[in-house]
């Protein structure tokens, strides 16, 4: 099977051949820095990395973008609520909106790094490219696609009814659009016109504007990414992706505005389907929301990353009160059989080669993950197979091939617990000596001895399992 992805634009699947051989370049949108990440947001970041992860195991170099949106009106709303503020979780009393930006960006920065996900090649941020933003509206202005306010507000608006085209992307007609909600419909020809620039408003810092040829402002949200996307990869490139609720507006608008000013823009449009919460909505009004502080508070990076990647990139992924136990067992069995393999070969790096036929099959064919993983588990129950029966050179292929799918996968950019280390080391010299105490137990018969040693090193989150080669101990995860 050839790789193929499923285009949002023409809502079918489609053979995926890059516009330059050998080179992927490859855009989705990063996060509105106004606050701590959600689910959605790291969801989305890790089925982005596991389609760059595969692309470069397909042999292709990769040029990924992540935008991060550090002006917007509610980074500018939420800095003007903390003037006077009690300090409380996620409020800095009297923060600039230029440094609530930057810290909440740290913020995402570190849970991206925390689950694995690659730094993309560029991330960029908005406010560094306000100049090409108002090359892109000149532009649109003198092709007669957009024109400043009829109000001297000093806004400038997309002319939608001048783009035949406008609403393709999601299959919508402009009369049955609502108005669009950025900016007093006053200066606009038609309220489904949409801002481009914002003029300079009193209520706004005078930190929030910059010179522009229509007057003091800043840019509009949709206008920030056509200009970075640009500058980065060109007028016309490979993949534009995000998750599926920036369909409307925003990728719409930014399909339209950058294609009316002469850019063939995105060859592809992919979008990751939503978390929900046991078949919700996640709504803070109704308390149905788990955040990524929250899981990484009930399991290890490892886990979480397997639970948030474990989905097909376009389906719901629904959250339940045992999703993560289950991913946990998942993840227990494949490092369990790691651990295991690896104590008997010593560390193996598995490389693009090793990987299964049938996982690449799945993942050529729309980054089906669900049936890699089920590949991923097969193998390592073979693998588990072969060690039982000694078979060695069945085992080692066994674990190659798992090192190789969790690399692609990017679980193995979440390391399991440090098997190495002082602590490691004193650590297995305890346990040790109390396996060796089982195993007398055992060989003497003492069977409620060598239970209550496994118990007890059981509840103190020690899994113990019996080989050929004698006992072997992990840390249970989660």
């Amino acid at each position: 099977m050839s790789l193929r992805f499923y285009d949002t634009a023409t809502a079918r699947l489609r053979d995926f051949e890059p516009l330059v051989p050998g080179h992927v370049s490859l855009y989705y949108c990063g996060a509105t820095v106004q606050g701590l990440p959600h689910v959605g947001h790291i969801r989305s970041a890790i089925a982005f990395d596991q389609l760059t992860r595969w692309l470069q195991a397909r042999g292709y170099r990769v040029t990924a973008v992540r935008n991060v949106t550090d002006i917007d009106d509610k980074i500018l709303a939420k800095a003007a609520a903390s003037v006077g503020a009690e300090p409380s979780d996620g409020v800095i009393p009297d923060e600039p909106w230029w440094a609530l930006a930057y810290r909440f960006e740290q913020e995402f920065s570190r849970a991206y790094d925390v689950l694995g996900v690659q730094r993309p090649t560029y991330e960029p941020r908005a406010t560094g490219h306000i100049p090409e933003m108002h090359a892109l509206i000149r532009r649109l202005i003198d092709a007669g696609h957009a024109y400043p306010a009829l109000d001297d507000s000093g806004d400038v608006y997309f002319d939608v009814r001048s783009w035949p085209a406008y609403g393709s992307l999601t299959r919508q007609d402009i009369d049955d659009m609502q108005a669009a909600p950025d900016a007093d419909p006053r200066g606009k020809r038609d309220p489904r016109d949409f801002a481009l620039w914002k003029g300079h408003k009193d209520t706004d810092p005078e930190t929030a504007a910059w010179d522009s040829p229509w007057g003091r402002g800043r840019p509009g949200w949709h206008l920030e990414c056509s200009a970075m996307v640009t500058k980065y990869l060109g007028p016309r490139f490979d993949i534009h992706g995000g998750g599926l609720d920036l369909r409307f507006p925003h990728h719409e608008n930014e399909m339209a505005q950058s294609q009316a000013a002469g850019d063939g823009f995105a060859n592809f449009w992919m979008h990751n389907g939503m978390v929900t919460f046991e078949g919700e909505k996640m709504s803070k009004s109704i308390g149905n929301t788990i955040s990524p502080e929250q899981m990484l508070a009930e399991a290890s990076p490892r886990v979480v990353r397997y639970y948030l990647g474990q989905a097909h990139y376009r389906s719901v992924l629904d959250y339940r009160p045992t999703s993560l136990q289950e991913a946990g067992a998942a993840v227990e069995r494949i490092d369990g059989f790691i651990a295991k393999a690896e104590a008997k070969f010593g560390e193996v790096q598995g490389s693009a080669a090793d990987l299964p036929e049938a996982f690449g099959t799945a993942m050529d064919d729309d980054l089906n993950v669900p049936q890699a993983l089920a590949v991923l588990h097969d193998t390592v129950r073979a693998g588990n197979t072969a060690l039982a029966a000694a078979d060695l050179e069945t085992a080692r292929t066994s674990l190659a091939q798992v090192r190789a799918m969790t690399g692609v996968l990017g679980l193995d950019a979440v390391q399991a617990p440090a098997a190495s280390g002082p602590e490691h080391s004193a650590l297995d010299g305890l346990i040790q000596d109390l396996l060796r105490e089982r195993g007398e137990a055992r060989a003497a018969k003492d069977w409620s001895r060598a239970d209550a040693i496994r118990d007890s090193l059981a509840a103190a989150g020690i899994v113990v399992e019996d080989t050929a080669d004698g006992a072997l101990w992990s840390l249970e995860q989660g």
